[in-house]
């Protein structure tokens, strides 16, 4: 499997490539969708880059959306596992004023295919929304998603809010997207944060163990 070539055919937007290719990890077993499905994310920043510098218009941004969901259905079966066995209940959402969900819905298909159940909160949601469901969900687990700047003040107002509740210590919180860094992490006062959907899963697994 050619990673690189993966990574160019979604930055290039090249659906039929990039579906033969998926195809091609699916012949071989399925055992590199992981690798594959990074290098398409890899390729969704550089579409995002794209359209910041005046590249790629709002058009381009939704037809990437379609041919990396179309990859995606391409090599779910290899995502599905087996099923037997949940690792616990977990809650997944884009922060406040962030509509990006694409990244997200790659980590979701992956979590779930590490066997956990995923409450999927969706976009744009607001802290209080987060703390209440996880309150009333008994949920120990939450991974943040933004893609824009301003995403790092969302994440932080709700991990905020996880204070104001008297829950911080109750629940552990991964951070991930574009922005994220070591660094933005520390401000935001998460207890993680994932450059890769595969990170966001191991992270998680061995939360749910403990």
């Amino acid at each position: 499997m050619d990673t690189k070539a993966i990574l160019d055919a979604m930055a290039d937007l090249e659906e039929d490539e990039l579906m033969e290719m998926m195809q091609e990890v699916m012949d071989n077993g399925g055992a590199d969708v992981n690798d594959a499905l990074d290098a398409c994310q890899e390729g969704m920043k550089i579409v995002g880059e794209r359209f910041e510098e005046g590249e790629y218009f709002v058009g381009d941004l939704i037809y990437a959306g379609e041919i990396l969901t179309a990859a995606m259905e391409i090599v779910k079966p290899a995502l599905s596992g087996d099923g037997s066995q949940s690792v616990g209940k977990m809650i997944l959402c884009t922060v406040k004023d962030d509509l990006h969900d694409i990244g997200k819905n790659i980590v979701r298909a992956m979590l779930e295919a590490g066997g956990f159940e995923v409450i999927d909160l969706g976009i744009d949601v607001p802290p209080e929304k987060i703390v209440e469901t996880a309150k009333a969900e008994g949920i120990k687990i939450i991974a943040l998603s933004g893609v824009l700047t301003l995403a790092i003040d969302s994440m932080k107002a709700t991990v905020d809010a996880f204070k104001a509740a008297g829950m911080r210590d109750d629940v552990k919180i991964i951070v991930g997207g574009a922005p994220v860094s070591e660094a933005a992490c520390a401000t935001i006062g998460a207890d993680e944060w994932a450059y890769s959907p595969k990170k966001t899963v191991t992270v998680c697994q061995g939360w749910a163990a403990s």
